[in-house]
């Protein structure tokens, strides 16, 4: 199965080099071996070792148990995987960012603002005005709508600086 997930097309470069790393492994299990023959350092052929040998007696019991080849190969990239990394958890929900976007989506008069688009310094009074979120930068708003929360929209939502 791991030869397999190597040659699918779909695969990522990183499945494929994990899955490479396995495999080499298999035919020599010397890690500085491995290492160099891959252009690794031995700390990633030790890491993904173990991650593998932490996940075959799972994906043994699924086998024993009778699971089809795309479950058996979805558990194998599942162990391949990157594991989840901590991080400074998201500044707003999803929830908010929705909300951000209904807010711009809206015509400025609505809200009783004498523009004809929103600029990012209107939009982020304006959801913290509404309580949508207590704080939030005209930076983050337009750096948010930039980046394709809104990418559908039929016109400009914010206001574009002219040149002067």
């Amino acid at each position: 199965m791991l030869r397999q997930l190597r040659h699918r097309q779909t695969a990522s470069q990183r499945l494929v080099r994990r899955v490479a790393i396995l495999l080499t492994l298999a035919d020599q299990p010397c890690l500085d071996s491995v290492a160099r023959q891959l252009g690794l350092n031995r700390i990633t052929v030790r890491l993904w070792r173990d991650r593998w040998l932490e996940a075959v007696p799972g994906l043994q019991q699924a086998e024993q148990d009778g699971a089809s080849d795309p479950l058996l190969l979805g558990l194998i990239e599942q162990a391949l995987d990157d594991a989840p990394r901590c991080g400074k958890p998201a500044t707003f929900s999803p929830e908010q960012l929705v909300q951000i976007v209904a807010v711009a989506c809206e015509p400025p008069e609505k809200s009783g603002r004498p523009i004809s688009h929103w600029t990012s310094a209107e939009l982020a009074d304006e959801v913290q005005k509404r309580q949508i979120v207590p704080r939030i930068s005209p930076r983050s708003v337009g750096r948010f709508l930039k980046r394709g929360g809104v990418a559908a929209a039929p016109q400009p939502l914010l206001a574009e600086r002219q040149p002067a």
